[in-house]
């Protein structure tokens, strides 16, 4: 399940995504997320999902791929759409004892999962196609307007675009020394949650010292290569929008503007 975590990771590819500028994914992204909560029937989810498939055709990223990143939250869509079935009042479709199926229950637990695998999804694909280095730079150029505010845009920018992309790294860590510590006989499957959660410690330990030994190494490197952010601070390739990116506004505000039609008429 580790390996299948795909937030954070870069996926290259030749597309017409891969080729966008990362402000555009960035507010292409918040707009789809957006759109997902202001759909609220299956018609509106319907949009969503055609919008969706267009995305993934246009990235070139293999759907396997895609999709394997939420295998690591199925366990947490299945508590989400249990409780919602369950605990939502309504009119009953079925009892048993104190258990009962309501079909506002089953109606809430579809959307909260369609948004849920729809979050993952839509946030997958922006870091799929886009590289740390992109993600800061734009992040950076967003967030520009809030310099006038002495609020320190290009650091922020630079943690948020180093903890994406210390996931995977993170990710990787740990599936190999849940490996070492199982060929020395460490069971982390048999047991209760107390002990399941005790046989971590020789997981996690190891896992924290070479997560701060990264983080050290990082702030070394970067020191040593005199780095230091700041308004003077020069880009390797500034950023231009080009046509397509025009473009993609346009349809990302049209889709948008159906989610709110959607929203307004009932649909």
């Amino acid at each position: 399940m580790i390996r299948d975590i795909t937030i954070g990771q870069y996926y290259p590819a030749d597309s017409v995504l891969h080729k966008m500028d990362p402000r555009a994914k960035l507010v292409g992204t918040l707009v789809f997320i957006i759109s997902v909560f202001v759909f609220h029937t299956f018609p509106g989810y319907a949009v969503a999902t055609i919008f969706l498939a267009a995305m993934i055709i246009l990235s070139k990223v293999p759907v396997k791929f895609m999709f394997k990143g939420l295998k690591a939250i199925v366990m947490l869509l299945m508590i989400t759409v249990v409780f919602n079935i369950f605990l939502t009042p309504g009119k009953v479709l079925w009892q048993w004892g104190i258990l009962h199926v309501t079909e506002e229950g089953l109606k809430l637990a579809g959307r909260m999962a369609i948004r849920l695998t729809y979050l993952v999804i839509g946030s997958s694909l922006m870091t799929l196609t886009t590289t740390p280095n992109q993600l800061t730079d734009g992040l950076e150029r967003l967030l520009r307007p809030l310099n006038k505010l002495h609020v320190p845009i290009h650091e922020i920018a630079m943690m948020m675009s180093i903890a994406l992309r210390f996931i995977p790294i993170l990710m990787e860590e740990t599936d190999k020394i849940m490996k070492a510590q199982i060929a020395r006989g460490a069971d982390f499957e048999t047991g209760n949650i107390i002990q399941k959660a005790k046989n971590m410690i020789p997981l996690l330990v190891p896992l924290f010292i070479s997560a701060f030994r990264r983080a050290n190494d990082l702030a070394m490197a970067m020191e040593a290569r005199c780095y230091h952010g700041g308004d003077n601070r020069t880009q390797m390739k500034p950023l231009r929008y080009e046509s397509r990116d025009y473009i993609s506004y346009v349809v990302m505000w049209a889709y948008l503007g159906i989610a709110i039609v959607f929203r307004i008429v009932g649909i």
